[in-house]
């Protein structure tokens, strides 16, 4: 069995829009080991979620391929594509609004095996139920509770037991922290590397807060208006990073020492639109080593290093 669970080549995602094409995701490539996590970090509207829910194909794919366990699965069947979706999960940003406020917790958690037929009687998916509200630190008193009757941090617990329903070998993280308190999103991640370790899951981790995929990822990709501008390890990529958008979004991560020097790197200009952009760098109006060549061409994502790729004409320069 190869260690390559998913293989994403060359992905877009474009929407029409009254003003033109928006390039959500534009030619996105990478690979994902089994049990492994990659995080995913960017500004807003750079097409983080986009990405996640194009590979789980919530957004069906302009182009590309999305290869899960050495298959092809960009242009399979809805039915077959509902079928697959029980190794392949999400867990939403929003816990609330993620959650029907309709059905209980034992109903919510319960409606993968009902969809998907897994057991034969009640009884044996309530047993279910139960096991993965254990598993996930939620009280059996709470079966029959609904979302609004419980805080952010038990709300977020049942969309991961959700998720775990159908033990899925991989599970798409949409900033699964970024609605709860600070102390809460250290449960949270410590729950999710707990279930990580236990069952071998395989995470994309899509976040906005660099300490968090620090801590989270093995890999990190960073994107840009839908382009990766960066790829490595998290600590190659926290150790060295290459590309200057990387290194101005390191620079604001906040220092918990009144005596800690350091030089925040603050970011001029506009940002370019990602409807119909022109060609050449989309970071280039707001890059101060910017070049004419670099409004005029768009850099390829190169390895710099073994393991390091950096999408910058002059990275090496750096």
């Amino acid at each position: 069995m190869s260690d390559i669970l998913l293989e994403v080549k060359d992905l877009k995602k474009y929407f029409e829009t009254p003003a033109g094409t928006l390039h959500a995701v534009d030619g996105l490539t990478f690979q994902l080991e089994r049990g492994k996590t990659l995080g995913v970090v960017g500004e807003s509207g750079c097409g983080k979620s986009t990405t996640g829910r194009a590979i789980l194909r919530l957004h069906e794919p302009t182009s590309g391929e999305i290869i899960f366990e050495g298959r092809n699965i960009t242009n399979i069947p809805v039915k077959e594509m509902t079928r697959l979706r029980s190794e392949m999960q999400m867990i939403f940003q929003d816990p609330f609004a993620s959650l029907n406020p309709r059905k209980t917790v034992s109903e919510i958690i319960g409606e993968p095996l009902r969809l998907h037929k897994v057991y034969k009687t009640k009884k044996e998916q309530d047993q279910r139920v139960l096991e993965l509200m254990e598993l996930v630190g939620l009280s059996e008193r709470l079966v029959n509770s609904y979302p609004h009757e419980l805080d952010g941090g038990r709300r977020q617990r049942i969309g991961i037991a959700r998720a775990l329903a159908m033990r899925p070998k991989f599970i798409v993280c949409d900033e699964p922290v970024s609605a709860l308190d600070v102390s809460i999103q250290a449960q949270i991640l410590n729950l999710l590397k707990k279930l990580q370790k236990d069952f071998g899951l395989t995470y994309m981790f899509i976040t906005h807060d660099l300490s968090v995929v620090n801590y989270f990822s093995d890999e990190i990709i960073v994107m840009y208006l839908g382009k990766v501008v960066e790829h490595a390890s998290s600590v190659d990529l926290f150790a060295h990073p290459t590309h200057p958008y990387t290194k101005a979004l390191l620079s604001a991560i906040p220092v918990p020492s009144i005596r800690a020097k350091k030089t925040r790197i603050l970011l001029k200009g506009e940002i370019t639109s990602p409807i119909n952009p022109k060609p050449g760098c989309r970071f280039a109006p707001r890059c101060e080593y910017a070049q004419p060549c670099c409004f005029e061409q768009s850099p390829e994502l190169t390895e710099n290093e073994p393991g390091h790729f950096v999408a910058c004409h002059f990275s090496k320069n750096f």
